[in-house]
C-alpha cells in the first residue's frame, strides 16, 4: 500500500491535540461494522479514516464487529467485510466481536441495576414507543419503573434464563423522560430474543441494544478516538452516560463526521439488501451495487478508491459528492497501467478488396502511448475485419468524419481504406461493407502525402475473439423515497447493456481482474466471476472522458 498522509481535517487536529497534552499516549481506533450486509463506498470512507488516522500517528485499529443482532447478521457478512478491509489495503491490530463480551455486558448491566439506574419493563414496543413523548412533548413513565433493585435483578435473571418470550420484557435504563433528548428518555438495552448467533451458537436469548453495547465495547478495547457518522451525534450523551453510570476503567470519546453521499448512488445497507433479495440486481457483487465487492467486480482498483477517498476529506457538515469524482480517481489509476487496445462491441464486417486473399500481416502497436515501458505488440491485418458499425453511416451528416460510401478514413495502427460498395440486407440493414485500402499509407511508414480526418479501430476477423461487453449506467435516475417497495421503481430500466462483439486475438487467455483501455470505449475489467477462457466477458469501469475536473 502506498504510504500517503491523509490531508489535514478536524478529528486530526483533535487527534494531534491529544497527543501533544498527554491526554492518550497512543491512539487506538477502530472500524466497527455490523455484519448484516456487504459493505459499500461509504464504509470505505470509514475505513480509510480510521485505518490511516491510526498509521499516521503510529497507533493502533481494530477491526471490530457489532453482532448485537442475530437474527439479520452471517458468517458470510463477517468474512467479505474480512476480505474487502483487506483488498483496500489495510490490516487491523486486533479482531473482535461485540459477542466476545456479551458477558461483561451483562455484568455491566447489573452495575446498573443495582444503583437503581436500569429497570425491567413489562410494556409492549408498541407501548415503549406511545410513551416516549416528541421532540415537543415528555415522555411518560412507564408503570414499572419504581420496582426495587431486588426485583428487577430476579427479573433479569430470569430474562437471560430464557423464561420470557420474546418482546415479553426489555430492560431499559432509568435516566429522564423529560429530557429534551430523546435517547435519554429511559432507552432499552437489553432485549428478549431466541435466536441462534453466529458467534455464541444458543449461549444467549438475551441480546444487548447496539447503542448500550457500543460504548462499552470501545472501553474494553481502550479505543482513543471512536469516530461516527453524524447521525450518530445525538447519541453521544447516553453513549458518554453509560461508560460513565457502567464505571469503566478507559473513558473512550466520541466524534462525528458527516457520512457520504454520491450522486445516483444508493448508500442505504436496508436498501441495497431490498436490490439483493427482490433479485433486481445480481447479488452484492453486481458491478451496478456501491459495494466494495460490486466496485471491485467492476474493476475499480483499491488505490483509486482510497486516493478518492482522501481526496472528498473528512467534514463536520453534509454534502453530496459528484459521482464523477470517484469516476476521475479509477480514470487517473488506470491510464498508465491499462493496456491499450482494440475491441469492437456492435461489429460490421469489412472486406477490403484489393487485400491479397489468404494473407496475414502482423502490424506493430504500442501498449500505452503515455508509457513506453509497457513496451508493444503485434497485431494481425488481413483482407477481413471487423469495425464499429456506428463508424459507418450511409448518409452522413455534415461534419461526420469517419466511414461512408465514397469516403477514406485511417485503421488504427493501420492503413487508410476507403468506402467502395454498401451490402444490405433484405430489410434495409447494412451487414458488410466493401473497402479498398492504400498500401503506402501503412503507420509508421513515414506516408506524407494525403490526409484524412478520421481514424476508427477494428478487429482482424479471422483472429478475433468473441467477447461480450457489459456497459452499466447509474442504478437509480434519481433519489427514491424511503417507504419500502417504491424505491425499486426508481431503477433505471437502462443500468445494464448487453454487447457481443470481438477483442483483439491476444486477449483470448486474460484472467479475471485484468483491465484494458479499448480505443474510444473506454476502461474495462474482465469479469472475475463468470469470464470464461475463449470467450472473455468485459465490464465497462469507465468512459474515457468527462467533464469533471477536481478542483
Amino acid at each position: 500500500m502506498e504510504t500517503k498522509t491523509p490531508s489535514s481535517n478536524f478529528i486530526k487536529t483533535i487527534v494531534a491535540e491529544d497527543l501533544a497534552s498527554g491526554k492518550v499516549k497512543e491512539v487506538v481506533t477502530r472500524f466497527p461494522p455490523e455484519p448484516n450486509g456487504y459493505l459499500h463506498i461509504g464504509h470505505a470512507k470509514s475505513i480509510c479514516l480510521n485505518f490511516e488516522l491510526a498509521d499516521e500517528f503510529k497507533g493502533r485499529t481494530n477491526l471490530r464487529f457489532d453482532d448485537t443482532n442475530p437474527v439479520k447478521e452471517d458468517v458470510e457478512y463477517v468474512e467479505s467485510i474480512k476480505q474487502d478491509v483487506q483488498w483496500l489495503g489495510f490490516d487491523w491490530d486486533g479482531l473482535f466481536f461485540a459477542s466476545d463480551y456479551f458477558g461483561e455486558m451483562y455484568e455491566r448491566a447489573i452495575v446498573l441495576i443495582r444503583k437503581g439506574l436500569a429497570f425491567v419493563d413489562d410494556q409492549t414496543a408498541d407501548q415503549i414507543r406511545e410513551t416516549r413523548g416528541t421532540l415537543n412533548s415528555p415522555g411518560i413513565e412507564s408503570p414499572y419503573r419504581t420496582r426495587s433493585v431486588e426485583e428487577n435483578l430476579e427479573l433479569f435473571s430470569r430474562m437471560k434464563a430464557g423464561e420470557f418470550a420474546d418482546g415479553q420484557k426489555v430492560l431499559r435504563a432509568k435516566i429522564d423522560m423529560a429530557s429534551p433528548n430523546v435517547n435519554l428518555r429511559d432507552p432499552i438495552l437489553y432485549r428478549v430474543l431466541h435466536a441462534h448467533h453466529h458467534n455464541t451458537g444458543d449461549q444467549w436469548c438475551i441480546y444487548p441494544m447496539y447503542a448500550f453495547a457500543h460504548p462499552l465495547e470501545d472501553a474494553i478495547e481502550g479505543v482513543t478516538h471512536s469516530i461516527c457518522t453524524l447521525e450518530f451525534e445525538d447519541q453521544r450523551p447516553f453513549y458518554d452516560w453509560v461508560i460513565r453510570e457502567c464505571e469503566m476503567k478507559w473513558v473512550p470519546h466520541q466524534y462525528e463526521f458527516a457520512r457520504l453521499n454520491i450522486t445516483n448512488t444508493v448508500m442505504s445497507k436496508r436498501k441495497l439488501k431490498q436490490l439483493v433479495d427482490e433479485k433486481a440486481v445480481d447479488g452484492w457483487d453486481d458491478p451496478r451495487m456501491p459495494t466494495i465487492s460490486g466496485l471491485r467486480r467492476k474493476g475499480y482498483t483499491p488505490e483509486a478508491i482510497r486516493a478518492f477517498c482522501r481526496e472528498i476529506g473528512v467534514a463536520r457538515s453534509y454534502g453530496i459528492v459528484d459521482e464523477r469524482m470517484l469516476e476521475h480517481f479509477i480514470r487517473e489509476d488506470l491510464k498508465l497501467k491499462a493496456l491499450r487496445t482494440m475491441a469492437v462491441l456492435q461489429p460490421l464486417k469489412v472486406v477490403i478488396t484489393n487485400y491479397p486473399e489468404g494473407e496475414i500481416e502482423w502490424l506493430d502497436a504500442e501498449n500505452n502511448s503515455e508509457n513506453p515501458e509497457m513496451g508493444h505488440r503485434q497485431i494481425p491485418f488481413s483482407r477481413e475485419i471487423y469495425i464499429e458499425r456506428d463508424d459507418f453511416m450511409d448518409n452522413p451528416p455534415p461534419k461526420y468524419f469517419r466511414l461512408f460510401p465514397g469516403n477514406e478514413v485511417r485503421l488504427k495502427h493501420a492503413y487508410f481504406i476507403k468506402c467502395e460498395e454498401v451490402i444490405h440486407d433484405a430489410e434495409g440493414n447494412v451487414v458488410e461493407l466493401r473497402c479498398t485500402y492504400d498500401p503506402e499509407t501503412k503507420s509508421g511508414s513515414g506516408f506524407t502525402g494525403r490526409k484524412v480526418k478520421g481514424t476508427i479501430h477494428w478487429v482482424e476477423a479471422t483472429h478475433a475473439v468473441p467477447a461480450q461487453f457489459r456497459l452499466y449506467e447509474p442504478l437509480i435516475t434519481d433519489e427514491a423515497e424511503d417507504d419500502g417497495q417504491s424505491f425499486l421503481e426508481h431503477l433505471n430500466p437502462n443500468s445494464l447493456e448487453v454487447l457481443e462483439g470481438f477483442v483483439e486475438q491476444e486477449m483470448k487467455d486474460s484472467a479475471g481482474g485484468d483491465k484494458f483501455q479499448f480505443f474510444r470505449h473506454g476502461y474495462f475489467n474482465v469479469d472475475p466471476k463468470e469470464s470464461t477462457v475463449g470467450h472473455p466477458i468485459f465490464n465497462r469501469i469507465v468512459s474515457l472522458k468527462s467533464s469533471f475536473e477536481v478542483k
